[in-house]
């Protein structure tokens, strides 16, 4: 019996999700462990799920994801913009929802590179006029 199984990359700041979804009974798969495990942080975990939330296929359908770079936060992200990605080649009926909801397009911010002469990016060294 073959699976339908769709394949759908998401990315946010340096990090990369690489998404394999088909359906299933809701179980998502981070980097070889449960999400409740890699992500830790219950916001994170809803972020994660919230694709599935908007078209009402929560329990539905497994995740196995490969992530890479980045912190959790933008790991969760990329995951997050992969699953959607997944969820509209499965079902081209729920670019609609998807889209009023935000989850199709890509956060761009990125961080500012640090300039030579101060702390980070825009803090400077502490004035002293003596």
């Amino acid at each position: 019996m073959q699976k339908n199984i769709f394949y759908a990359t998401g990315s946010r700041k340096e990090a990369v999700a690489k998404v394999r979804i088909f359906e299933g009974k809701g179980k998502i798969i981070v980097n070889g462990q449960f999400i409740q495990k890699y992500f830790y942080r219950p916001d994170l975990e809803t972020l994660v799920v919230k694709p599935f939330a908007v078209t009402d296929t929560l329990g539905k359908i497994d995740v196995i994801a490969k992530v890479k770079g980045g912190g959790k936060s933008g790991q969760a992200s990329a995951l997050m913009l992969g699953i959607a990605r997944a969820l509209l080649k499965s079902n081209e009926e729920f670019r609609r929802t998807l889209r009023s909801a935000g989850l199709l397009t890509r956060d761009s911010r990125e961080v500012e590179r640090k300039k030579y002469g101060r702390v980070k990016a825009r803090k400077r060294f502490q004035f002293s006029k003596r």
